[in-house]
């Protein structure tokens, strides 16, 4: 393990048994919690999650058990509290798909991810409708989807860019009354073209007609959506923060994927 008071960082080889009681959904999503709302008792985060103490007590001493968390200073001596050590984790892909239980425990974190961009998404749009969100988020806020042609080193060049691009944007407005939690998932997945790409919907044999509307719609994709930055509730969803972020060595996984995976 290679790790600051910053960032976790997991290797395959040394932290097997750490990415195994990593992949419990509760232990994610108590790391989460933690790590967007800061130090709480068991029974705290029981009342957040759902859970019983005795659950969420035991779940908890795991995660302290593998350096996720640990006791924090206690309000007084009769329940203790936990802090995280870190604020985000992440992890070498090249490292992880070496080895089996690497990539199952980054299939897992992204699929979390995934789940949690979906809860996100529900979350805006009920703060929304409720008012809890002003109008000057509705037009920079949203979901893109693009495929470009790149090479890995552009890939890589391009998450550097945005990280280091949100980095600088979090640290000028940490102190703006005016900010709110962002919810922000960036994905880059390569598509190996097939070798012989079979036509979509083709009309059959005997059919000697003009396509209908919607297939017409079916063939020819429709252009993807504005770029806009996703945004997140004051309090992002709870089950996945750990798993907020980006999954490459350095592509970390942020607190909220804790909740989702910000182990």
């Amino acid at each position: 393990m290679d790790s600051d008071e910053h960032k976790r960082v997991l290797d395959p080889e040394r932290d097997t048994a750490a990415l195994k009681a990593l992949t419990h959904p509760l232990r994610i999503q108590l790391l989460g919690l933690l790590r967007q709302h800061g130090p709480a008792t068991a029974s705290e985060l029981a009342a957040r999650t759902g859970e019983s103490s005795a659950s969420t007590s035991y779940h908890l001493r795991v995660l302290a058990k593998y350096a996720f968390i640990a006791e924090a200073e206690h309000r007084d001596g009769r329940e203790r509290r936990w802090r995280a050590l870190h604020t985000l984790t992440s992890w070498s892909n090249e490292s992880m798909e070496a080895t089996e239980a690497g990539r199952a425990f980054v299939g897992l974190a992204r699929r979390r991810q995934i789940e949690h961009l979906e809860r996100s998404l529900a979350r805006y749009e009920a703060d929304l409708a409720a008012g809890r969100l002003g109008q000057e988020w509705v037009e920079p806020s949203g979901i893109t989807d693009l495929m470009p042609r790149l090479t890995a080193a552009s890939l890589t060049e391009l998450f550097d860019t945005v990280a280091g691009k949100l980095e600088e944007l979090t640290a000028r407005d940490a102190d703006d009354p005016r900010a709110e939690h962002v919810v922000f998932v960036a994905a880059g997945l390569p598509l190996a073209a097939p070798e012989h790409a079979a036509p979509e919907h083709a009309a059959p044999e005997h059919a000697d007609r003009e396509p209908e509307d919607h297939e017409a719609e079916d063939r020819y994709p429709v252009a993807p959506a504005p770029v806009e930055p996703a945004p997140a509730d004051p309090a992002p969803d709870p089950a996945d923060r750990e798993t907020a972020g980006r999954d490459a060595e350095d592509r970390a996984v942020t607190a909220h994927d804790a909740e989702d995976l910000n182990p």
